[in-house]
């Protein structure tokens, strides 16, 4: 009886005797690219990056969607500070208006007067009531009249036209005549006043 040939005694190539170090460096060739547990990381890498990228992204938008909004607040706040303030500017100016109507009203029954049938003093009386009044209104307002008579000179509210002599150095840097009023109103120079100083000369 026979048997067919046994594979195990073929002949077969010799075996490549590799010292340790090559093995090892085999070893290492064969894995490069893959991590310790074994998986390589290449395309995880990539996937890694991509997420990366779109979390920026997102972040970016979500900045911008921010800075939209708050670029529209503050511009929506800017044209309501703004109405307010007119507004505000022309409720005053009517309240103004409104305390001077009476007057305006005298000074028109004035200058429908029948000069033949109304004498001087009743119409010098007349307008001095009228002014009376305006500047009662004006005041409530917050005008205030600058007539320095006998008041030490202020260049900050005050405007110096002429000097005279003074009589005593008491009287020097005095204000001796107003020619022209001056008005404040709520704090702020409308128009200063025009006045003679005194200056003492020793």
């Amino acid at each position: 009886m026979t048997y067919p040939d046994n594979p195990y005694d073929q002949d077969l190539p010799p075996v490549e005797e590799i010292s340790s170090e090559d093995a090892y460096a085999r070893g290492a060739s064969a894995t490069e690219g893959d991590d310790d547990s074994g998986v390589h990381t290449g395309p995880v890498s990539d996937r890694s990056a991509a997420s990366d990228g779109a979390g920026v992204q997102q972040a970016l938008d979500e900045q911008r969607d921010k800075y939209l909004r708050l670029a529209a607040e503050y511009d929506n706040f800017r044209k309501r500070t703004v109405k307010e303030r007119l507004e505000a500017g022309s409720r005053a100016q009517a309240d103004l208006v409104k305390q001077l109507i009476d007057s305006l009203d005298d000074l028109s029954r004035f200058a429908t007067l029948d000069p033949a049938a109304t004498d001087a003093p009743t119409v010098l009386q007349g307008v001095d009531l009228v002014e009376k009044k305006l500047r009662k209104a004006l005041s409530g307002a917050g005008l205030e009249v600058i007539e320095p008579v006998d008041q030490p000179f202020d260049p900050a509210a005050q405007e110096a036209v002429a000097t005279e002599p003074a009589l005593s150095s008491e009287d020097d840097n005095m204000v001796a005549r107003v020619y022209q009023r001056g008005y404040m109103f709520n704090g702020q120079l409308l128009r200063p006043a025009r006045v003679v100083v005194k200056q003492w000369n020793g």
